[in-house]
C-alpha cells in the first residue's frame, strides 16, 4: 500500500507584522515543495492579513489566510489553525512566529526528525542550541521559566516554552486541544507537557532563536504570572 505523500503545514499566527509576513512566507515556500502556510491573522492594523491574502492569490495551494475578527491571542491562534488542519488531509503540523525568529531553513530538519519522533521541537537549551539579540536580563528570565516550569511539571525537556515544533498528525489529533485555555509562551508549555504525559516521543533538536528582525515583541508581565500559575494547575490536575 503506498503511502500518502508528506504535507506539511505550517501555522503563524501575526498581529501587526507587516514588515515581516510577505518574506516569511516566501521563506517557508522556499524550505521545500511539501511545506505550505497557514496565516492566523487576528485583524492587524496595520494591514498584516491584506499582504498574506495576496501572497495566498499568487500562491493559492500553498499559502491560505484565516482571518480572526480580534486580537485573541497566540494561543487561541494556533488551536483554530491546529482545527483547520485537521479538517484536511495534511500529515504534518508545524508552528513558528512571524518575525524570523524562527528560521524558516530549519523546517527540513524538524521534519527530517519526525520519523520516529511524534513532536519535534526547536530547542535553544540542548547542545547546539543558543539565543542571539537579547539582552542579558531576558536570557535570564526565559532560563529560569522554562527551567522553573520543567522543575514543576516533572518533565525532561529542556525548552518548554519554545515555540517551533513540528507535530505529526497523530500527535495533535491526541493533544486535548479542548483543555488548553493559555495564551502565550503558557501555551507552549502545555501543548508540550500534554505530548508527553500522553506518552509520546518529544525530540527536541538545536536552533540558533534570534530576536525579531522588525517590529515589537509582544511578551508581557501578564503572560509570565500566567506561566506561574499555569504550570501549578497542570502539576496538581495531572498528579491527582
Amino acid at each position: 500500500m503506498a503511502r500518502s505523500p508528506v504535507r506539511v503545514l505550517v501555522i503563524v499566527p501575526t498581529y501587526n507584522e507587516a514588515a515581516n509576513v510577505l518574506s516569511l512566507i516566501d521563506a517557508v515556500l522556499g524550505a521545500g515543495p511539501e511545506f505550505s502556510v497557514l496565516i492566523v491573522d487576528d485583524s492587524s492594523p496595520d494591514g498584516t492579513g491584506t499582504l498574506a491574502d495576496r501572497a495566498a492569490s499568487e500562491h493559492p495551494d500553498r499559502v491560505q489566510v484565516l482571518h480572526r475578527p480580534d486580537k485573541q491571542g497566540i494561543g487561541r491562534a494556533y488551536l483554530a489553525g491546529f482545527d483547520w488542519a485537521l479538517a484536511r488531509d495534511y500529515t504534518h503540523v508545524a508552528t513558528m512566529d512571524a518575525d524570523f525568529s524562527h528560521d524558516p531553513d530549519d523546517l527540513p530538519r524538524l521534519l527530517a526528525e519526525s520519523h520516529d519522533a511524534d513532536l519535534v521541537l526547536g530547542s535553544r537549551y540542548v547542545e547546539g542550541g543558543s539565543t542571539e539579540g537579547w539582552p542579558r536580563s531576558r536570557k535570564i528570565l526565559s532560563w529560569i521559566g522554562g527551567h522553573y516550569a520543567r522543575l514543576v511539571l516533572g518533565v525532561p525537556i529542556s525548552d518548554l516554552t519554545g515555540g517551533f515544533k513540528l507535530y505529526r498528525r497523530a500527535a495533535l489529533e491526541a493533544l486535548p486541544r479542548s483543555e488548553i485555555q493559555s495564551d502565550g509562551y503558557v501555551f507552549q508549555i502545555e501543548t508540550t507537557f500534554y505530548i508527553h504525559q500522553k506518552g509520546l516521543r518529544v525530540r527536541e533538536i538545536p536552533i540558533r532563536f534570534v530576536d525579531r528582525v522588525a517590529g515589537k515583541s509582544k511578551l508581557s508581565r501578564k503572560i509570565v504570572f500566567e506561566a506561574v500559575v499555569v504550570v501549578w494547575k497542570l502539576r496538581i490536575v495531572h498528579s491527582a
